[in-house]
């Protein structure tokens, strides 16, 4: 297996409804996930991009969460209609989608 040159992390945490944090399954995790994997499949990225589902990326408040690397850019409120852009713009393209990312007070 080749080594990817971008990494994509997609939130797919499932808590009980009502949880304070909430989580990304609320938000369409699921469908955001197989969004991502389609595209790969559709454009035959599998040597170039990796995506993994995981759990909880920390800031609940901005689900769906999507994180890449090498880079360490997190993006949030994502839907599957964001996907094109995120592999365009920034998995293919070295330009994050600015839009989607967090803001900075994440990360500290």
């Amino acid at each position: 297996m080749p080594r990817p040159l971008k990494h994509v992390f997609v939130c797919v945490q499932r808590r009980a409804e009502g949880h304070p944090r909430g989580s990304c399954s609320q938000h369409g995790c699921d469908e955001l996930m197989n969004a991502f994997l389609g595209e790969i499949q559709k454009r035959n990225l599998f040597d170039k991009i990796a995506v993994t589902n995981t759990g909880c990326l920390g800031p609940c408040g901005f689900g769906n969460s999507v994180l890449v690397y090498p880079e360490g850019v997190m993006y949030g409120k994502v839907t599957k209609e964001d996907v094109p852009a995120i592999i365009e713009e920034h998995l293919l393209g070295d330009r994050p989608v600015e839009r989607l990312k967090v803001p900075d007070f994440v990360w500290s």
